[in-house]
């Protein structure tokens, strides 16, 4: 059995939400934010899908394209 995150059902502060928005903003991924908030990943995707953070890669090349 998984043990559980140490803010499993705690409500989100302020400096959760600042916290999950400078870790997606730097291409953290989601389950190494969810780690250092100590939360589920699932709660990382509902949480940034509530406030309308994106956690998709910003700065990686699409189709792999190299000169």
């Amino acid at each position: 059995m998984a043990k559980t995150p140490k803010n499993h059902g705690k409500p989100w502060t302020r400096d959760d939400v600042r916290q999950l928005r400078e870790l997606a903003k730097e291409n953290t991924p989601t389950r190494v934010i969810g780690l250092k908030a100590g939360r589920t990943p699932e709660s990382i995707y509902a949480k940034a899908s509530v406030e309308g953070i994106p956690l998709k890669p910003t700065n990686q090349s699409p189709y792999n394209r190299r000169k």
